[in-house]
């Protein structure tokens, strides 16, 4: 729906749960892509995707959550950053990779900020927000990527802090517990797998060889 902002949401309406998604969020992902492939190799396909399906399964996690009566400790803003992350992480074809990359990209500013700028000038009252912070949001999508697949992912040991990266598996590992128990019971699996097997990305545009 047109919002007059950017963003989206989820609460009950009527009593129905129910997802809202801005087309000011729409235009705000179309207008901020990259004009070409990026050095980190995230395209704009890519970002948008990347950037839509992580904002729209972030409302998801808040109504699986509400429908399922899921017990939550902690934020429920994280729990639903960490849902969305899990669940782009279960694509194939490669495609999570893309999906991922295309998520980090909403946080681009804050790529590599701990070695480049440790220091952050911060005011108080951001850190009252019930959502994280930017960056805590960019280095927990990284850090459960990491954990998920170490070696598809091996190179966001160059982004994510020493300290973080050594307990990224074991963070991983207690999403996927979470998820088994909580919320694979209610998923159609048959269903699950055709979403997660189908290509949601276009194809790459093949390269034309020049004629000699």
């Amino acid at each position: 729906m047109e919002c007059g902002e950017v963003n989206s949401w989820y609460r009950r309406e009527n009593f129905k749960p129910t997802v809202t998604i801005c087309y000011e969020f729409l235009k705000h992902i179309l207008d901020s892509l990259p004009p070409g492939t990026t050095p980190e190799g995230v395209t704009p396909d890519d970002a948008t995707v990347g950037q839509f399906l992580w904002v729209t399964l972030h409302e998801v996690g808040h109504a699986t959550f509400d429908i399922f009566d899921v017990p939550l400790f902690g934020h429920p803003e994280d729990a639903a950053d960490n849902f969305a992350t899990y669940i782009m992480l279960q694509f194939g074809k490669g495609q999570a990779r893309h999906f991922i990359g295309g998520a980090a990209w909403a946080w681009r500013a804050y790529l590599g900020d701990y070695k480049r700028n440790p220091v952050v000038p911060m005011r108080i009252a951001n850190f009252a927000s019930d959502h994280g912070l930017p960056e805590e949001r960019f280095y927990n999508l990284l850090c459960l990527a990491f954990g998920a697949d170490p070696v598809q992912f091996s190179d966001l040991r160059d982004f994510l802090p020493a300290a973080r990266s050594s307990n990224c598996k074991f963070e991983y590992q207690t999403l996927v517990h979470a998820f088994k128990k909580e919320i694979r019971p209610h998923i159609d699996q048959e269903m699950a797998k055709r979403v997660l097997d189908t290509n949601w990305l276009p194809d790459p545009e093949p390269k034309t060889v020049p004629q000699r």
